[in-house]
């Protein structure tokens, strides 16, 4: 092979040259949608291209024979994936896929048999002859029924394929419509070259201008990859649906550059599509008042934003999360925006009726347990009615017993309790007859039994009233000693409850230092010496020891 035939063959080495760099460029972004279809598409270019060089420079009929059946198998592979690239590209949905897919073969494939055994039937080559030309010898055969009939075929497929980008081409934004646009004309040039050859129509001095038609195509596509991006920037979803949702959606890839975004996100914006897909998030969204740039790190996320616009607030929930691929690999992140202005409006009416209605319960539960102690210490006045000796005690020993838990620190509801308790201690002495309780000498064993008996009948009076469970303890239990010589159980020490050791001391106390018709007040320095020498016997030591504590200090 001399100098010029070296410079012969330049313009379809820079075609193949050409097919190859695109092939390769898409092998790099083989993720995007419809990649690998066009990745197999330009494969068969490519090939093709290599076949029709080693055609041109073979010498023998059987070696331009062998390399323009390579050719035809070529076509096979750029036949199949056309319309394969044309429906995975736009995203369009198929019925039954795989089926038609595997029904798409059944052509290329009775094609290729052919040309395998072209040399018992000569159906696809017939009169096949070597020709020699200025350069290269030529091979030249007569087109048959089955290659315009395969070439039909083609056509057919090419068709179908093409009229779904068109109709893609109508619904696409600006930026994706040029895509489509390029794409369409980078597959039409071809196509065009390779029905002016079977139509004897030749612009080259061989037969078969197909080389510069496909270099020319590829040119438009190289152009396209380089302007508008096409498979890096690539449309996700673009249908009704998503330019039609109220909620502002947007597209990131791995590199946070906008995919797409649809019409509600570009109101939000201000500003229309073709002026932000492809760009940078975090400059789009710069001075966006939604926290979008914050999240441009972050595969998954929800965050709920108030801004005032307008001179009224609003309210958006921002919520993130990944698309991945068919192998689970994270391609993009969706960006999504739900107006929840309306919703945080009636969260805020439902707040302050929650606390109007709460505040409206605890008016009612407070006029109730009012109304409860109001009941609780009508009965105890009652009592004191009914035992002169005890009028005035009541009052007293609630004020010292609320003070004495209060330094023990016992909270606040349960000394609700303890005060209840309090009124109530000695309501069991309702159920002993007047002329035992009312008695100026001393008791008999039996009329002391029924003394005694008191804080049994308290139980049975308070336990059947739900609110008064909790303050059961002192009516029940006051009676009973640290050392266990007590009543009515006999417990000692930490088994008798906190409330009733609490009260034991306060209401012997109080009992010591009050007038009774048998009895003369002691004085506080012989109350006090009584509680310490009861302390570990009839009195809890520790109780005792706060207790004087609060004496010493005069706030008891």
């Amino acid at each position: 092979m001399n100098r010029v035939d070296l410079l012969y063959l330049l313009p379809y080495l820079g075609s193949l040259t050409l097919s190859a760099w695109i092939l390769t460029y898409t092998w790099r972004h083989r993720q995007a949608a419809g990649a690998q279809a066009y990745l197999w598409y330009t494969l068969g270019q490519t090939l093709w291209i290599a076949g029709f060089i080693f055609e041109m420079i073979g010498v023998t009929l059987s070696q331009k024979l062998f390399w323009d059946a390579f050719q035809w198998v070529s076509t096979v592979i750029v036949l199949v994936a056309f319309p394969v690239f044309a429906v995975t590209y736009i995203e369009h949905k198929l019925q039954k896929p795989w089926l038609l897919f595997w029904l798409s073969l059944i052509v290329p494939t009775i094609f290729v048999l052919l040309i395998v055994t072209s040399g018992l039937h000569q159906w696809v080559y017939a009169n096949p002859q070597v020709v020699e030309t200025s350069q290269f010898p030529e091979l030249l055969y007569s087109f048959t029924p089955v290659v315009y009939a395969y070439s039909l075929y083609n056509t057919l497929i090419v068709i179908w394929g093409m009229s779904l980008l068109v109709r893609h081409f109508v619904r696409a934004p600006v930026l994706y419509r040029a895509q489509v646009a390029v794409i369409i004309l980078g597959f039409l040039i071809p196509l065009a070259g390779s029905a002016l050859t079977l139509l004897g129509i030749s612009f080259s001095p061989q037969r078969d201008g197909a080389p510069f038609s496909i270099a020319l195509g590829n040119i438009v596509i190289a152009w396209g990859l380089y302007r508008f991006r096409i498979f890096e920037v690539i449309p996700y979803g673009r249908d009704k649906v998503f330019e039609t949702m109220a909620d502002a959606v947007v597209i990131l890839d791995n590199q946070n550059r906008i995919l797409d975004i649809n019409r509600s996100m570009l109101d939000l914006l201000g500003k229309k599509a073709n002026t932000v897909i492809g760009q940078p998030a975090e400059i789009v969204f710069e001075k966006f008042p939604i926290p979008i740039k914050l999240y441009t790190r972050t595969a998954q996320a929800r965050k709920d934003v108030s801004f005032e616009r307008n001179g009224q607030t609003v309210s958006y929930e921002l919520t993130v999360w990944p698309l991945s691929n068919s192998r689970g690999q994270m391609t993009s992140r969706l960006f999504m925006v739900h107006d929840i202005t309306e919703l945080k409006k009636l969260e805020g009416k439902l707040r302050t009726l929650n606390q109007e209605l709460e505040n409206r319960v605890q008016d009612r539960t407070k006029e109730l347990a009012e109304a409860y102690d109001t009941t609780l210490e009508g009965w105890a006045k009652a009592l004191e009615y009914r035992d002169k000796e005890t009028e005035g005690h009541s009052r007293r020993v609630i004020e010292i017993t609320v003070t004495l838990a209060k330094s023990l620190e016992v909270n606040e509801a349960d000394i609700v309790h303890i005060r209840r308790g309090a009124i109530l201690h000695d309501i069991g002495k309702m159920a002993i007859p007047d002329e035992i309780l009312r008695k100026r000498g001393p008791l008999t064993t039996s009329e002391r039994a029924i003394v005694q008996n008191h804080p049994e009948a308290a139980r049975k009076m308070l336990e059947g009233i739900s609110f008064l469970q909790k303050a059961i303890d002192i009516p029940y239990y006051h009676h009973e000693k640290w050392d266990g010589t007590g009543y009515p159980r006999g417990l000692r020490g930490s088994q008798i409850p906190f409330a009733a050791r609490i009260f034991a001391v306060t209401d012997v106390w109080d009992a010591l230092l009050s007038n009774r018709p048998y009895s003369k007040p002691w004085t506080k320095e012989q109350a006090i010496a009584y509680l310490k020498e009861q302390s570990g016997k009839h009195f809890d030591p520790g109780i005792v020891g706060v207790f004087l504590g609060l004496v010493e200090r005069g706030e008891i």
